[in-house]
């Protein structure tokens, strides 16, 4: 079986299952790595950008070796391919965790329950629930689904149609020690830059196809790609503002503005400033915009493996290829829920702009 078939069927079995049944609540493979991580941390940790990127190298080194292992073990047997595509796919994407916990805030806000929506909200994203009205907590909602539709699903199967099983497993892995130590605080402002700045890089893709995606999908194409044009550079990341901008424009509705991050005060610029204001009932319409664009970003990313495939000259049989060797110098985005929900403690909001 043609390698492109493998991901394809592969991913979306992968896909299916992670629809048809979420996260489990112990014993995540992305928690298992971010156990792994903290372990390496806690030797190698040094307030030293080399020391940051050793740790990098390590933990994401070693994830796509044991995966490029495990791939080359069932190369022989199409079966066996498809079922470990279908096994990392459903491991790494997110969807329907996110969309889950953007309900569950989305429930209490409409319930009137505004202390259960800041209980819950951690769970979806790292900003401050306290400092936010219910106004505020339905705009952080929309904003985490709208980035982490990029993170969480989009971005890991543009990888996986680079490098199969290995690309699923190293965009995680990269967006999940971006989550644990790509943000400025003291002790990561240094270590992490290795870890965020490789986040952008490999998040670049999967970020500009979910963007199109929302504005082919959305209610109002036209103003989703006025709102991409015009705020998107204007988002301190460069991955999260054009998904956010696009996902403004889509749903009509003004994202951006004042946040609050550990008590730190941040004014980010307003994206889709012609939008009204976000309301509780916008929360779900983000969530179904967000599963139409990862159907759809399967269909693009298994077609395009396939024309790839058959235009190459050389279409390879048999299992997904290794990941390239532009992993080296690719970052993913990341809003890795399970292990957010694993370990809590461990997860700040990354806030890299220079």
């Amino acid at each position: 079986m043609r390698a492109d078939r493998v991901f394809a069927y592969g991913a979306a079995a992968g896909l299916l299952g992670d629809l048809l049944l979420g996260d489990p609540r112990r014993g995540h493979p992305v928690a298992a790595f971010g156990r792994a991580a903290g372990a390496v941390e806690r030797v190698l940790w040094r307030d030293h950008r080399g020391w940051g990127a050793l740790h990098t190298a390590v933990c994401v080194g070693g994830a796509v070796g044991a995966a490029a292992l495990s791939a080359a073990a069932v190369r022989r047997s199409p079966a066996a391919s498809v079922a470990l595509t279908a096994a990392a796919t459903w491991a790494v994407v997110g969807g329907t965790s996110l969309g889950r916990e953007a309900r569950a805030v989305g429930d209490a806000l409409a319930a009137g329950d505004i202390e259960a929506a800041r209980a819950r909200l951690p769970h979806l994203c790292g900003r401050d629930p306290q400092a936010l009205d219910a106004d505020g907590i339905a705009r952080a909602v929309v904003e985490s689904v709208a980035e982490n539709t990029s993170d969480a699903v989009v971005g890991a199967l543009v990888w996986g149609a680079v490098g199969g099983v290995p690309g699923l497993v190293g965009f995680r892995a990269v967006n999940t020690l971006d989550a644990m130590v790509g943000h400025k605080s003291p002790r990561y402002r240094r270590y992490g830059w290795a870890s965020a700045r490789l986040d952008d890089v490999a998040g670049w893709a999967g970020a500009r196809l979910t963007a199109g995606l929302a504005v082919l999908t959305g209610g109002s194409p036209r103003a989703a790609v006025r709102a991409w044009r015009e705020d998107a550079g204007k988002h301190p990341s460069p991955n999260a503002g054009p998904v956010e901008a696009s996902f403004a424009g889509a749903l009509g509705v003004r994202l951006g503005g004042t946040l609050s991050y550990g008590g730190r005060v941040e004014h980010r610029p307003v994206l889709n400033a012609s939008g009204r204001a976000v309301d509780v009932a916008d929360v779900e319409r983000a969530v179904r915009l967000s599963r139409r664009v990862s159907w759809l970003a399967l269909g693009a990313c298994a077609l395009a493996r396939s024309v790839w495939a058959l235009t190459s000259g050389r279409p390879a049989r048999g299992a997904v290829p290794t990941l390239p060797r532009a992993l080296g110098s690719a970052r993913a985005g990341g809003t890795p829920i399970a292990l957010r929900n694993a370990c809590p403690q461990r997860w700040r909001k990354r806030d890299w702009t220079s």
